[in-house]
């Protein structure tokens, strides 16, 4: 019985992870998105800006290669940013594609892992 508890509160823990990072990534995706089509530079600030403070709360808990995709998508969102605050749409804009692209594989790498991590609480 004690192992049972064991196994299914880290079964548990590992869900809330993967469901507290889920959520700001893909949040995370939809301002990116919103920063790629944006028409001025002060709306690819706004949602760019709004994707970085969850791309980061994402790499919180991400691990592994879904969090090296999240680093990555942040550091271009940080350029969008900085591209748009001078002036530079079509830079900012095309920085805001590149974190689209990260944030996009940190999900899929995120789902795969996640379905990998209930297969193997399953077996035991």
């Amino acid at each position: 019985m004690k192992k049972l508890t064991i196994i299914l509160s880290g079964s548990l823990l590992v869900s809330t992870n993967y469901v507290f990072a889920k959520d700001h990534s893909e949040v995370a995706l939809d301002h990116a998105k919103m920063a790629t089509s944006a028409t001025t530079t002060a709306d690819v600030v706004q949602h760019a800006g709004a994707a970085l403070d969850h791309t980061l709360t994402a790499a919180l808990a991400a691990k592994s290669i879904a969090k090296n995709h999240l680093n990555a998508g942040a550091e271009e969102l940080e350029k969008a940013i900085d591209q748009g605050n001078l002036g530079q749409l079509s830079l900012a804009v095309s920085h805001s594609k590149s974190a689209v692209e990260h944030i996009a594989a940190a999900n899929d790498a995120a789902n795969a892992g996640n379905s990998k991590n209930s297969k193997k609480n399953i077996m035991e």
